[in-house]
């Protein structure tokens, strides 16, 4: 088993994606990157910790491989604003992977150059995997928890579209 940690924007929105892929094992929402000693919502939300909302995305590499994940990774945010992801704005918003060793830092390296030639200006942060604190429990799982939540039925359901649209064959 693998692991990497992606911010994306909502980690409501982000856990709701991986979590359809084949070959992922779990996928828990919380927080990393920040400059405190620990991370809840009600201080992330601030914005003034540093921390970021992620996922930790823990992963068969023999049924789906870190380069197809980032693909998706890619395709179901917006690259190209720093701190923002539509209406979610400011710092712990931010598009980041956390990577874990050399080998994932050049696949995310190879990918986002692969991006930029292609004309699209990525902003997204890659450093390094910092300390991860899991979310509360009430934020895990939350889209499949609160389908009717008016968030939840604006932003993600079009995450899900898009994921069915370009990746069908990565699905559960």
């Amino acid at each position: 088993m693998r692991s990497i940690l992606l911010g994306g924007g909502c980690f409501w929105c982000t856990e709701s994606v991986f979590g359809a892929l084949k070959g992922v094992q779990s996928v828990i929402s919380g927080y990393a990157g920040g400059s405190a000693d620990t991370a809840n919502y009600q201080a992330v939300c601030t914005g003034t910790t540093g921390h970021v909302e992620v996922v930790q995305v823990v992963y068969d590499d023999q049924v789906i491989d870190l380069s197809q994940i980032l693909a998706v990774f890619f395709a179901t945010h917006d690259p190209t604003t720093p701190n923002r992801q539509g209406n979610d704005i400011g710092t712990q918003y931010a598009s980041v992977i956390f990577y874990e060793d050399n080998t994932d830092q050049a696949i995310a390296e190879q990918l986002i150059n692969e991006l930029i030639k292609d004309g699209i200006p990525v902003v997204t942060r890659l450093e390094m995997a910092p300390q991860f604190y899991p979310a509360e429990s009430y934020h895990q799982n939350y889209f499949a928890n609160n389908p009717t939540q008016p968030y939840c039925s604006f932003a993600i359901p079009p995450k899900l579209a898009k994921l069915r649209e370009k990746f069908t064959d990565l699905l559960k």
